[in-house]
């Protein structure tokens, strides 16, 4: 994309998101790294909505990293209630812990000094990177994604992820301006969240529409390749996985194998998710049962 053309397109989004963006708590002035890491963590594939009030109860909680550190995996486990996938819970505990023991409780800015620490991958050591530290590094989600499709390639949908087109398309259009930068990383992920959405785009509302690619072209419809359809959750191992975690977070005794086998009738389904509880971490063996790490 021409370099004027890459300035007009940053400077709509970020005029846009000055006057439009919610009102977050990990976007405030005074939020910490360890808030906004906290918050990247919970909102991998959570609606905002379910992770404001536990994002606000683990930081009244745990306030730095040390403070995290200093409990049982399994309180995390335990806190995280029902955000899904509960891994998340014990990789940010053990990204705590990295924390305190290697950066003496700081969250560091250097994107591959945060891509060494437990669970934290490209896309989440770059965001930290650039909304705790200001860094200019492009942040590529799935709403960015979406949004560079529609306005600059005209098409209705990404192709399937490629980190290394996906950060290629972002830095065409990044600001040089590191402040600039930070806006247009946040931007580009509001209007794709809440304007250029999936299945009902606002296109009315959205600063591109007068230069979006995929609108001037008709909409076209999507013919390329795309990722694999997730399996429905319902009766799924996932599904029974959190039925088995769900008891083990209520529980303050050992779970036994009774108890467990009256959660699910399928007895190998339930032995297969309990192993991979296990063999995850997220479950230990005590005694005659199970209890959270």
């Amino acid at each position: 994309m021409p370099e004027t053309a890459a300035a007009t397109l940053s400077n709509a989004v970020n005029s846009w998101f000055r006057s439009n963006a919610r009102e977050l708590p990990w976007r405030e002035p005074d939020c910490s790294a360890w808030g906004i890491l906290v918050s990247e963590f919970m909102l991998q594939q959570t609606p905002v909505a379910r992770v404001l009030p536990q994002w606000r109860a683990w930081l009244e909680r745990w306030p730095t990293p040390a403070a995290l550190a200093a409990v049982p995996p399994g309180e995390a486990v335990r806190a995280w209630n029902r955000l899904g996938y509960p891994r998340r819970a014990l990789w940010l505990h053990a990204c705590a812990v990295a924390i305190s023991a290697q950066h003496g409780g700081v969250v560091p800015s250097d994107v591959d000094e945060l891509l060494a620490l437990p669970g934290v991958g490209p896309y989440t050591a770059r965001a930290v990177a650039a909304f705790a530290y200001g860094v200019r590094v492009p942040v590529v989600d799935t709403n960015v994604r979406r949004v560079l499709a529609r306005a600059v390639d005209g098409q209705a949908e990404p192709a399937p992820p490629s980190a290394t087109r996906d950060l290629a398309a972002m830095s065409a259009v990044l600001p040089e301006d590191e402040v600039e930068a930070r806006v247009f990383n946040a931007a580009a992920m509001e209007l794709g969240a809440v304007v250029c959405t999936a299945r009902a785009p606002r296109c009315g509302d959205c600063p591109l529409a007068a230069r979006c690619a995929w609108r001037r072209a008709g909409y076209p419809a999507y013919d390329g390749p795309r990722r694999a359809v997730q399996k429905r959750y319902e009766g799924s191992d996932r599904h029974v996985r959190g039925l088995i975690m769900r008891e083990l977070r209520a529980a303050h005794v050992p779970v036994t194998d009774a108890e467990l086998a009256a959660l699910w009738p399928d007895a190998v389904q339930l032995a297969r998710a309990l192993a991979g509880l296990l063999a995850d971490g997220l479950a230990v063996r005590d005694g005659a049962g199970y209890v959270l790490p």
